[in-house]
Parts: structure tokens; C-alpha cells; sequence
């Protein structure tokens, strides 16, 4: 009996070997494992025939030489020790085919991003310790993702973080396969991006008075001017860093709401005029655009045209969410635009709002994307609607025929608390472990298949109230990034939640190689193989 029960234990304990040894997320849709391995030393060529696949072999290049002090010789040629990356150009959308052996490595695209993510899957097997011998597991793997957007958002409106911060973020998302970053670029508590035309955005905009607004176990000490504001120098550079890495930039210019840092800088722009003062603490602001005043207009349009000559994305998004109507409702000017332009009430204000900043942005061959408010008052004729209040509005704009991203609160909103007994947290703010992350459907079950199409991608957020620093944004991002990422690329019927905690095993790894802040459990897990709480 204690034979048997030795060689179950050998079994198990190899099984567990081998899972570690490719622990790949997100999770490939084909993998077959064969006998052997490449090792990889710095004598191995890289062969790259197309010129475009460049960039996909200095990101391994720098990858390597950060974490493994190695760099390899790019040739065009192919031979024995060496890895080969290379565009067909046909094939399932962004998929590749990744085949390694005792003598190489051939990764094949079907698109120059298909190679790209090929070559993270290469990253990913390696091993995790940088003084192993840098041996790669035969396999082969065809593999392509299941939705094609595949995003991340960063909200610096509310902290700013810095241009090597955000480049950094931009290669955690690539790291995993995704390929959109959302930048929330102005909020109330401020303006990010430089607009030439409107100096005081970022002059008046883009500082207040104290940084400790907010807390939830982020203990930030306030000063008494804090703030900052991306140059567009800064924003070129960084735009072509997540171009390098397939990565597409989808800028957020908040609109009618959360535009206090911009009527504090151009107090005629509000129903009001002013004064308004740079918030101090978190609170809900009536002060919104003047939805009656052509100069808000003309004013928009000008700071659009600015981000758009910035930001080569199809997508620009306005926000469009959580606008109160009270200014709104005793403003002698917007009163006025409700009566000539035949509208019922604010509501359809809004949605009149709405549709003139869209006509605007479609006029410049861009499609625009908002919070699901936009719904309100009659949806804007081409847009994408983003759906964050749950998944209804999503789901009546699939029905409508509009494209949807999925981004709900209650699973896509890395803001929120991941662990239980987490403290000074709001009543609003709901647990959103790793394990429900893992387990959200970005397809709701009451979408038709024909509706169901229409459902882009999905969506994670990480929201600044309160994180006011890098290792605070990488602790509330990780693993809870991991899991999305596999909900977004993964097959459906591939997603096992027990052996992605046990691939798991293996990130955690690397995000100690990379040096990452994040955090150490899965409160949903009961596993006794996870890591111990912090």
C-alpha cells in the first residue's frame, strides 16, 4: 500500500512539473507537448527575413537582456540554434503557430501582431530563475485570440503617473497578450495632456492643492501643490512605444462631466462662469460644460483636433458618464438649446451633446466610444458603447446593433478590493477577487448569437481615487490583470479555473522576476497550494 501510495505521489508530483514547466496565460487554444527541449545561450541567432518583424525581435532582444543579460544576433537567415520569426500574412486573425524543438524555435504569424504574441508565449517559456539554463519546452501551439479588443485602462486624472510608469504599464499589456490601453487623460482633479491652443489646461488644469483626497489603504502624504501634465513630446513617445508592441492608444477626453479642470481654466465654458476652484477632495461636482454655449463647442472641437493629430487610434472616447443636470436645468442657455432644438429635457441635452461631438469626430474618419450614459436620451448614431454599470447597457446596445466592450464594475474594476477584510473601503466598492474575474462571460446569456457579434472585447480598469503610486496600481493590478487577459484571449471552453490557479503558480514566479508589486493570494481559493495572504 505505501508503494502505491509513493508512486500516486511521483505521479502527482511530476504532473505538477510538468504544469509549471508550461504554464503559459493566457492559455493557448491548441498545445501539444513532445519530448524534449531547445536550450536557448546566447550563441542562438534570431531570424527575422521581414524587416516589419523588427520590433517584435527588440522587445525578446531587451526582454533577454533585462532579466537574462543576454542579447541575440539578428540574422536573416535561417539554421540550427536559432529562433525564427516570420509574418505569412494568412491564417486565423492576429493567430500564430509556435513549434520549438531540440534544434529551434519557428514562430509564424498570421499578421505582424499574430508573431508578436507568439514571441510572448516564447517569454513565457522561459524559465523564471535568470541563472537556469534557458531551456524551452518542445511543443506546438496554434493559437489565436477570441476577441479583438483586449484592453486596459490607466486613470491619471486623478493621480499622475509618469511617462516611464505608463510606458511600463503599456508592457504589462502587452506581457499578456493585450492590445488596447485606454488613457484616462482629464478628469475633475485634472488636466494630462498639453493642448497648444488652451495653455491654462495644463498652466491652471492640471495642479491642485492637495494629493491626499482619498485613501483606502494608500496612505500617500499630501502636499500642498501636486499635480502634473504629459507634453505632446511626451505623448509621441509614448504613442510609439505601444505602437512597437501592437498596442493601440485610445485617448479619454471626459465630456459634458468631469470637467472641472477645465472650467477652472476657461470659467466661460461652465453654466456659471465661474469662479471654479481645482477640487481638494472627492465629492460629486455639479459643474459640468454648458451644453448652450457655442463657444464649448468650438472649444472642444480645437482641444480634438489637437488629440486626434496625437493619437492615431480609431477610437477617441468622450466619457459621457455620471453628468448631473442641475446646472443644466436653471442655465438661460442650454434652456434655450432645449427649446430650439425641440428637445424634451436634459436628457435628451445630453444625447444632443453627444451626437454633435460624434458627427464632429466621425467628420474626422474616428468613431467615438462612451460610458454606457450615452445611452441616455437616444444612443449616437456610429457609436461604441462601453459598458461599465453592469452589463444592461451593454446589452441593449448589442441589441441595437452597436458595438459593445464589456468593462462592468463588479468584475473589471481593479480599483476595488481583491482581498476580504480589506479596510477603509466604501460600501460601493464590492470584492473582486481573482477567481471572479476568472469567471466572468463577456458574452451575457441574453444576447442572441446574431447580437452577440457585436460584442468587441472586454475590458479592465484601474481607477486613481485611491492609488496614488506605481507599486500601488501593480499591487491592485496583479494577478486580477492575469485572469482577465485569459477571459479575453482564451477559447471559452478552455477556461478552467483550477488549472489556472495551478499556471498560476508559475506568474506568480514572474512577477518577482520583473520585480512586480502585486498581490499574493486567491481569496476565493482552496487550494492549499497558493501562496499565504500578505
Amino acid at each position: 500500500m505505501r508503494a502505491f501510495i509513493n508512486l500516486i505521489f511521483c505521479f502527482l508530483l511530476t504532473c505538477a512539473v510538468v504544469a509549471q514547466d508550461i504554464s503559459i496565460i493566457p492559455q493557448p487554444a491548441h498545445l501539444v507537448k513532445k519530448e524534449g527541449s531547445f536550450v536557448l545561450t546566447k550563441n542562438t541567432s534570431l531570424i527575422i527575413p521581414d524587416e516589419a518583424d523588427m520590433k517584435t525581435a527588440v522587445f525578446l532582444n531587451s526582454y533577454l537582456k533585462r532579466f537574462y543579460g543576454i542579447a541575440l544576433t539578428v540574422k536573416k537567415q535561417a539554421g540550427k540554434n536559432s529562433i525564427q520569426i516570420n509574418t505569412k500574412r494568412s491564417g486565423e486573425a492576429n493567430g500564430y503557430t509556435f513549434e520549438s524543438n531540440p534544434d529551434g524555435i519557428s514562430i509564424t504569424g498570421a499578421t505582424h501582431a499574430g508573431s508578436f504574441y507568439g514571441m510572448q508565449t516564447l517569454i513565457q517559456l522561459l524559465p523564471v530563475q535568470r541563472s537556469s539554463p534557458l531551456k524551452i519546452s518542445s511543443v506546438r501551439i496554434e493559437d489565436a485570440p477570441r476577441f479583438a479588443y483586449r484592453g486596459m485602462l490607466l486613470d491619471v486624472g486623478r493621480y499622475f503617473y509618469s511617462v516611464e510608469f505608463v510606458k511600463k504599464y503599456i508592457d504589462f499589456i502587452a506581457l499578456h497578450k493585450m492590445n488596447y490601453f485606454h488613457w484616462h487623460l482629464t478628469d475633475d482633479p485634472g488636466w494630462r495632456i498639453e493642448i497648444k491652443k488652451y495653455p491654462d489646461l495644463t498652466n491652471v488644469g492640471a495642479w491642485r492643492n492637495k494629493t491626499n483626497i482619498f485613501q483606502f489603504n494608500d496612505t500617500t502624504a499630501g502636499d500642498e501643490h501636486y499635480g502634473g501634465y504629459y507634453t505632446q513630446e511626451d505623448i509621441r513617445d509614448i504613442v510609439q512605444y505601444a505602437n512597437d508592441r501592437y498596442i493601440t492608444i485610445i485617448p479619454e477626453i471626459e465630456m459634458p462631466a468631469h470637467s472641472l479642470s477645465a472650467l477652472a481654466s476657461y470659467p466661460e465654458l461652465g453654466c456659471t462662469g465661474g469662479p471654479y476652484e481645482m477640487p481638494e477632495k472627492w465629492t460629486s461636482y455639479l459643474d459640468v460644460f454648458c451644453a448652450g454655449n457655442e463657444k464649448t463647442f468650438e472649444f472642444i472641437e480645437n482641444v480634438l483636433d489637437e488629440v486626434m493629430a496625437l493619437f492615431p487610434s480609431p477610437y477617441i472616447h468622450i466619457g459621457g458618464d455620471e453628468c448631473p443636470k442641475d446646472r443644466w436645468k436653471t442655465c438661460p442657455k442650454c434652456q434655450a438649446r432645449i427649446k430650439n432644438e425641440n428637445l424634451k429635457d436634459e436628457h435628451e441635452l445630453q444625447s444632443y451633446f453627444i451626437k454633435r461631438i460624434e458627427k464632429y469626430i466621425n467628420s474626422k474618419g474616428r468613431t467615438m466610444i462612451g460610458w454606457d450614459e450615452i445611452l441616455e436620451g437616444g444612443l449616437a448614431p456610429n457609436a461604441v458603447v462601453m459598458s461599465w454599470r453592469g452589463e444592461s447597457g451593454g446589452i441593449a446596445a448589442a441589441q441595437a446593433k452597436h458595438t459593445v466592450i464589456m468593462t462592468p464594475s463588479r468584475y473589471c474594476y481593479f480599483d476595488y478590493p481583491q482581498k476580504e477584510n480589506a479596510e477603509n473601503v466604501p460600501d460601493w466598492m464590492k470584492l473582486t477577487t481573482a477567481d471572479s474575474v476568472y469567471m466572468y462571460e463577456p458574452v451575457p446569456k441574453e444576447l442572441s448569437k446574431e447580437a452577440s457579434r457585436y460584442v468587441l472585447g472586454g475590458q479592465g480598469n484601474i481607477w486613481t481615487e485611491f492609488i496614488s503610486n506605481p507599486a500601488r496600481a501593480e499591487y491592485m493590478m496583479f494577478p486580477r490583470m492575469s485572469a482577465l487577459s485569459e477571459v479575453l484571449w482564451s477559447p471559452k471552453d478552455k477556461r478552467n479555473i483550477h488549472d489556472f490557479k495551478t499556471r498560476m503558480m508559475m506568474q506568480f514566479k514572474r512577477y518577482d522576476l520583473w520585480g512586480t508589486n502585486y498581490c499574493k493570494t486567491f481569496p476565493d481559493s482552496t487550494s492549499s497550494a497558493m501562496p499565504t495572504k500578505n
